[in-house]
């Protein structure tokens, strides 16, 4: 269990105020000029010393990915604040945009300075209105104050950051094809490579990361990367932000250790499952688009990135979605493939055509209209796609179906036969 001296994000439901005067009151801003004057590799080093990855679903080595970006040359650097928080049971950035903008804008700053950027975008999903008004508001406290502009914070380092609210498409999600919408183009994937630390915006290099992920920099910072290392499992260090929703008695969006058991977080922040343990029948631990968890598996993983592997799942953006056994699991994963045809760009082949074939007939196996054999053939379809597409939007249409198939092929079984298909 995390302990509340090392949480970071202290203002996650709002309690205190969001503008500059309450983020200054919780720490952000204090002696953001000698961290930015200690410069960009010493940033580096230190958010490499504390084992952070990309809180956005990959969980990419943050120093790392960084440490990709060519020298300073006549090509200007940028970096992109991916704000287009989309995946379904998601709503972490959310929170951090709302509450905490300060908090963001900071970390920013500071991951300029370590990929020797002086322009930063937040690229922001259109439906989020209130949080784009805090952002902006946040925006222009921080110019106002100085904290951000020509002299950030009096560093010498000069870097503005720019609002830029992208028109509700899934696919901008992935990095490639939200530098093509920021570029005012059609949201689509880009082939790799080049990748964008080689000819990313505008054709520049450029780094983007996630919300939580840059959130946290000032604190890593503050305190020293020894410090978040030594929160979590090795490799899989720092605090998380969890949203569990579903079937649970108290859904939440809480900030808890990396490798926390999932039993443990789901009762001890959620409640419980509704109707107690017993009544659990699966759950989805990271987002929509990862394998769904059996009972048996939810009782043995750990909520991070290696123990959500080992039983066959993914961290992804840790958004826990919990299903009693009053769920039709087969209408939950034919409901998600829907919405991943729906949000599928078309630009590759398998994804165009596969969710779309893998959405109609999974409303078959609803109604139970479908042999048994065609449980094999929707699982080759899948694989079909899975790996095969220009983004991971393919594998994240591929991954609920595979699941639903690896953890409950008997219920579908059932399904077919009490319709009166199958053999």
């Amino acid at each position: 269990m995390l302990n509340d001296k090392d949480r970071i994000f202290t203002n996650l439901y709002g309690k205190s105020s969001w503008t500059l005067d309450g983020a200054k009151q919780r720490g952000v801003w204090d002696g953001t000029a000698a961290l930015i004057q200690k410069g960009g590799a010493w940033i580096i080093e230190e958010v490499k010393t504390a084992g952070l990855r990309g809180r956005g679903g990959a969980g990419f080595a943050t120093g790392l990915k960084w440490s990709f970006m060519p020298k300073p040359s006549e090509r200007p650097h940028y970096l992109i604040v991916n704000a287009d928080e989309s995946e379904p049971g998601t709503c972490k950035d959310r929170d951090i945009l709302r509450f905490d903008p300060h908090r963001l804008i900071e970390g920013a700053l500071l991951s300029a300075v370590a990929v020797n950027a002086h322009t930063a975008f937040i690229y922001m999903r259109g439906e989020f209105v209130n949080e784009a008004r805090h952002v902006q508001t946040a925006l222009d406290e921080a110019y106002a104050a100085g904290l951000i502009g020509k002299n950030a914070c009096g560093s010498g380092w000069a870097c503005d950051v720019v609002l830029h609210r992208g028109a509700g498409a899934y696919v901008c999600g992935e990095e490639s094809a939200l530098m093509e919408s920021l570029e005012g183009k059609k949201g689509q994937p880009r082939n790799k490579p080049p990748f964008p630390a080689q000819a990313g915006l505008y054709g520049c290099p450029t780094t983007i990361n996630n919300v939580e992920t840059l959130a946290a920099v000032g604190a890593i910072l503050r305190r020293g990367g020894a410090w978040y290392a030594g929160i979590g499992r090795p490799k899989n260090s720092g605090t998380k932000l969890f949203c569990i929703s579903g079937h649970v008695n108290a859904p939440c969006h809480v900030e808890e250790e990396m490798g926390i058991p999932l039993r443990e977080l789901i009762e001890r922040h959620a409640g419980g499952v509704r109707g107690g343990w017993d009544n659990l029948l699966a759950v989805i631990p990271g987002g929509s688009s990862v394998p769904v968890l059996t009972k048996e598996l939810s009782e043995k993983a750990l909520m991070d990135y290696d123990g959500l592997r080992e039983v066959g799942s993914a961290l992804g953006s840790a958004g826990v979605i919990v299903m009693d056994k009053s769920t039709d699991i087969i209408a939950a994963i034919a409901r998600l493939s829907h919405f991943y045809c729906h949000e599928s760009c078309g630009q590759c082949t398998p994804c165009r055509e596969g969710t779309g074939w893998m959405a109609r007939m999974m409303e078959r196996m609803v109604r139970g209209e479908a042999k048994v054999e065609d449980i094999d053939l929707l699982w080759d379809v899948s694989k079909e796609i899975e790996g095969k597409t220009i983004c991971a939007l393919g594998d994240a249409a591929a991954w609920p179906v595979q699941g639903l198939i690896r953890a409950f092929r008997p219920v579908m079984e059932e399904r077919i036969r009490a319709a009166g298909g199958g053999r």
